[in-house]
């Protein structure tokens, strides 16, 4: 997990010691001259674009750097590839903590509380559906199912299978049926029955395809959803920030949850979809089991991602 970005942060930190460091060896101690960091910042930059990491992104780390450093004091023999790894870490750290805690929306939300996924085919998306599920009904709350993806007969069949498999009710129509009518239908029958949830599954045609679009914000018109979910691929790395930024501008995303995290060998898709829509991801999908759901932990994935 996170390899490449690994290699690639600990290859910086070596820079900065080896290239900024040297200035330093001597005497009482010296300030940091912008001029010093430039070829510093150009290698940091290549390191990350190989990495994934969106060049908005990129510019924001170089600016964070150097703000912290130029016209700072360094000691003698001081550790610059730690103070830089430092300030990353907390730009970082700000970009990926939005203050958002799941389990708290889950308890407060009215009832039913209405989640409507978005994403393209072949992200994961159905199957995070159903982890969802499982993690709600771990926590005690019951949960309907909308096989809102109405274009695909497929698509219908993945969900009532899930549904199935967890003991959960879908509410379907058949294949070609208006995706929004099924998401009422859900709606409805959570609240006939008490249910506390309905995830609702949507379409996953191409981001650019204006019909697929417009289906869904009439879905979000029709069920109102109190958490719109963006499901990203982090292996499809700037194709993934592209569809995000898409669904957000278009419909509206409040948050994400990223797929096949643990197959991610370079770990800047997650960074750079969450500073580009800044929105907070939420979860991050860790396997194929339905269990494979992990809550997302900024300390973690800071630390994940800088070999700790």
């Amino acid at each position: 997990m996170f390899k490449l970005l690994k290699e690639k942060l600990k290859g910086i930190r070596k820079k900065a010691n080896e290239e900024l460091g040297e200035e330093f060896t001597s005497g009482m101690g010296k300030k940091i001259k912008e001029e010093k960091l430039e070829d510093f910042l150009w290698e940091l930059e290549i390191a990350l674009m190989e990495a994934d990491v969106a060049v908005d992104v990129i510019e924001k780390l170089k600016a964070d750097i150097k703000k912290e450093l130029v016209g700072k004091k360094v000691k003698l023999g001081a550790d610059m590839g730690k103070i830089v790894e430092n300030t990353l870490k907390k730009s970082l750290k700000k970009i990926l903590d939005k203050g958002f805690d799941f389990d708290e929306f889950a308890k407060n939300c009215e009832r039913p509380c209405v989640i409507m996924f978005l994403g393209v085919n072949g992200t994961g998306k159905t199957t995070v559906i159903a982890k969802l599920a499982k993690y709600l009904m771990d926590k005690g709350y019951s949960v309907v199912l909308a096989a809102s993806d109405t274009f695909r007969a497929g698509a219908i069949e993945q969900i009532s299978i899930h549904g199935e498999n967890l003991g959960v009710k879908v509410i379907k129509h058949q294949a070609g049926g208006d995706p929004a009518a099924v998401a009422y239908d859900a709606i409805e029958h959570a609240k006939a029955k008490h249910r506390d949830f309905v995830l609702v599954d949507t379409a996953g045609r191409m981001q650019t395809n204006r019909n697929l679009m417009d289906e869904m914000k009439k879905i979000k018109r029709v069920a109102k959803p109190h958490l719109t979910i963006f499901v990203g691929d982090s292996l499809a790395g700037n194709d993934a920030i592209e569809q995000a930024r898409a669904f957000d501008s278009e419909v509206g995303v409040d948050a994400v949850i990223l797929t096949k995290i643990d197959a991610d060998a370079k770990g800047g898709a997650a960074i750079s979809i969450a500073y580009e829509i800044n929105k907070p991801i939420i979860f991050l999908g860790t396997g194929q089991n339905y269990e494979d759901l992990m809550k997302f932990d900024v300390d973690w994935f800071i630390n994940r991602i800088f070999g700790e």
